[in-house]
């Protein structure tokens, strides 16, 4: 498939390649680090946090929707600067930030702070995981190597739940959740602000992207294109069934008659199969295209989805339908940089990424409410499932749907195409 980026922009020199595997080294563990610590650390902190501040579980996890929301609403702006200025600055303020902020979170008193604290966090979030992370890959790397650089970050940070769930768990058995985050902050801040500070950086001089006229004449092609609006159906799909999953696989396998140990062993699977997923994905896109790669995974999704009511009761069923949903767990997150690049180049990939990231995040964020008032108004998991199915299937057409069309960016801004 052509691409639409410069060929300037993407020259092979050593040097630059040997820095940008650096670069990867270091994001791949900012990445993990901050995922563990400002996302994932918050499920096991829930129930003694609700405790400590003598609040209902569901007005805490509010706290959590309110910060993915605000990440989502801070996509954009982000995606703007890192087109202008690159990632280093915006990297080291948001991790600066973000361990102070986990360090106030370690001293809230109140459901307000607790509120006020995560929003914060999720605005740091914003400037310090995948979404700038792929921004400052997919600007080191020719399209031969992005889809291995992008693969190695993703792959590392595949891991993050793995590792700090079970850390922080740890952590609060032998010390309480508040001298927890107080240690999840100083590490985080000791490994992520030194490694944006002195690794992180732009491309060398020569080869970054155009000014603001072309960057804004990138933009306004794709946004003008059906294409990107199909993709971010697309995304904004998927993001909804996996949302949807994460949260209610383990209550639905609980109702189909199996214990919790079992129930949460299984959902489980997910975290690892990721990987996996993306690992395949890799593999698999040498000698087939990726977006119909992509696509067959989508839509194993949803067969596996549609099909759970019907083969759950057992435990090898349930495995086997957890497994074949589990693969195309992490697809999206390792496909979409790859997509987007390929097909926008990376004057503003940036900015193009963030404008999708926006409503995709927002459609994680609300996707379990929006499963669980079903599921209210059913009394049943089988119309949730059949809604996650049909969001897989929605997915799995978005990607593919006009596929094959010229790239506008080609077209109207004249960027000379890769071989």
């Amino acid at each position: 498939m052509t691409s639409p980026v410069a060929v300037a922009a993407d020259p092979t020199g050593g040097h630059r390649s040997n820095h940008g595997w650096r670069i990867v080294a270091a994001l791949a563990v900012t990445s993990t680090i901050g995922y563990g610590v400002l996302y994932y650390a918050f499920a096991v902190l829930l129930r003694p946090m609700a405790d400590a501040l003598h609040a209902s579980t569901a007005a805490v996890t509010g706290a959590l929707t309110a910060s993915v929301l605000a990440g989502a609403v801070m996509s954009v702006p982000v995606g703007r600067w890192l087109d202008r200025h690159g990632g280093r600055a915006l990297m080291t303020t948001g991790s600066v930030a973000a361990t102070l902020l986990v360090l106030a979170w370690s001293q809230v008193h109140t459901i307000g702070q607790l509120y006020a604290v995560l929003i914060g966090i999720g605005i740091t979030s914003a400037m310090v995981l995948y979404e700038p992370a792929f921004a400052v890959v997919v600007s080191w790397f020719d399209p031969q190597r992005r889809p291995k650089a992008l693969l190695a970050v993703v792959l590392v940070a595949g891991f993050a739940s793995t590792i700090f769930m079970p850390l922080t768990a740890v952590l609060v058995d032998r010390h309480g959740w508040r001298t927890t985050l107080i240690v999840l902050g100083v590490l985080y801040g000791a490994l992520a602000i030194p490694l944006h500070a002195l690794v992180v950086r732009r491309p060398p001089a020569g080869v970054a992207p155009g000014g603001s006229r072309r960057r804004a004449e990138v933009v306004r092609a794709a946004l003008r294109d059906g294409r990107f609006w199909l993709l971010t159906v697309a995304f904004v799909a998927h993001a909804t069934a996996t949302g949807a999953m994460t949260v209610h696989l383990v209550g639905f396998l609980v109702a189909q008659g199996h214990p919790a140990t079992f129930a949460a062993t299984v959902a489980g699977l997910l975290g690892v199969l990721s990987v996996t997923g993306r690992l395949v994905l890799t593999a698999v896109q040498r000698r087939v295209r990726l977006t119909t790669v992509v696509a067959v995974i989508f839509t194993v999704q949803a067969a596996a989805a549609l099909s759970l009511p019907a083969i759950a009761s057992s435990r090898i069923g349930a495995a086997v339908g957890v497994t074949a949903f589990g693969i195309g767990f992490g697809t999206a997150s390792l496909a979409t940089p790859a997509i987007l690049a390929d097909r926008y180049g990376t004057t503003a990939y940036a900015t193009v990424a963030g404008t999708i990231a926006a409503p995709v995040i927002i459609a994680r964020a609300l996707a379990p409410t929006a499963a669980a008032a079903l599921l209210g108004i059913a009394g049943d998991y089988r119309p949730v499932l059949i809604g996650i199915g049909v969001a897989s299937l929605v997915a799995a057409i978005g990607v593919t749907a006009r596929a094959g069309s010229p790239s506008p960016i080609h077209e109207q801004t004249g960027e000379s195409a890769e071989p």
